[in-house]
């Protein structure tokens, strides 16, 4: 946090803002006040979904600014930063960081290369899921279970029976690493044509879950969950009749809101809160991450039993109610903690 009457030097930036277009600034001396200063390095994607009016109106009421990063110029002549929040990709950038932690360690990464990195495979994602073996008087987490298949697609049928895994199965890109290749899901209904998919890839059990899917996005201790649909539930005739590969876009993007949808109140109902809340704990602490989702399907049938299927570092929070507020709040609590730790 900037103290009073201290002036800083940094690039102004928003919305509509191009870091090679920008031009270092002092801030003025009507500003000079007590300011947390948030450089960021997104996507011009990211900027766009995220960086909204609405959120940098209400960020300056609160004394928050956010600062484009010129990725042309060095990130320690830069700032000086209380925050950097960051989603971009590459050995490079990650060394940039690793470097600038080093030599700043009282400036907050959101969040560290390293541990972002453990979510762009889908294997090591959910193997801490796994791990946690969650059960407790609210209900079941786990994982669906799942193989991971490097090359060779001949090899998938042979593959699923030692595994004994039952059909229709789910086919995800191994890598997760945010592009759109990386989002496309495929459904493959019968042994033969498991030899169409492209490996590498993890293939997960498809388990109904009434056709709707639970976002949970998660903000530093904040927790939000909304509804998405998702696909749609396959029986056992579905299963007897059909044959091939369906092929799907980003199912939790594309897919409409399920918020307001007249739905069956045993799909509709949240997971329980304390669930939740202890899921998000856990996963906080074993992963290092302060900002992501979960996309979490219930059991169709089995009000109690959850399965976490992805995992998603800084996910589209633009589409989270009240993201502004929720995501300036954890901005400002995340300062004061670190300046009360300074302070002891």
């Amino acid at each position: 946090m900037r103290l009073q009457d201290e002036t800083v030097a940094f690039k102004m930036g928003g919305v509509d803002a191009k870091p090679e277009d920008d031009v270092a600034e002092e801030v003025p001396s009507s500003i000079q006040r007590n300011l947390v200063v948030v450089g960021y390095a997104l996507t011009s994607k990211k900027i766009k979904s995220f960086l909204k009016p609405k959120l940098e109106g209400l960020a300056r009421n609160k004394g928050i600014l956010f600062v484009a990063i010129d990725q042309n110029r060095p990130l320690s002549d830069q700032g000086p930063f209380d925050i950097v929040l960051h989603k971009l990709t590459g050995r490079e950038w990650r060394q940039i960081l690793e470097d600038y932690r080093r030599t700043h360690p009282d400036v907050t990464v959101l969040d560290p290369p390293d541990a972002i990195q453990h979510l762009h495979n889908r294997q090591s994602m959910l193997q801490c899921v796994a791990d946690m073996n969650l059960s407790d008087s609210y209900g079941k987490v786990g994982v669906p279970r799942q193989l991971v298949i490097k090359k060779d697609a001949s090899s998938i049928p042979n593959a699923v029976t030692k595994a004994g895994l039952m059909l229709p199965l789910v086919a995800k890109p191994l890598v997760a690493d945010g592009s759109a290749k990386s989002h496309e899901l495929s459904l493959a209904f019968d042994r033969h044509s498991l030899q169409k998919l492209e490996p590498p890839l993890v293939l997960q059990e498809f388990v109904n879950h009434g056709g709707v899917m639970f976002k949970v996005y998660i903000v530093g201790d904040a927790i939000k969950v909304v509804r998405r649909f998702s696909l749609p539930d396959v029986c056992k005739r579905e299963l007897a009749s059909n044959a091939g590969v369906l092929r799907f876009p980003r199912v939790s993007c594309a897919a409409a809101s399920a918020d307001d949808a007249d739905l069956d109140p045993r799909v509709a109902e949240l997971p329980p809160r304390p669930l939740l809340e202890k899921v998000a704990k856990e996963l906080r602490r074993r992963l290092g991450l302060r900002l992501f989702n979960l996309d979490i399907i219930r059991e169709y049938g089995k009000g109690d039993q959850y399965y976490v299927i992805d995992i998603n570092y800084f996910p589209g929070y633009g589409k989270m109610p009240e993201y502004e507020h929720i995501f300036t709040d954890f901005l400002l609590n995340l300062v004061q903690s670190r300046y009360k730790k300074r302070s002891v």
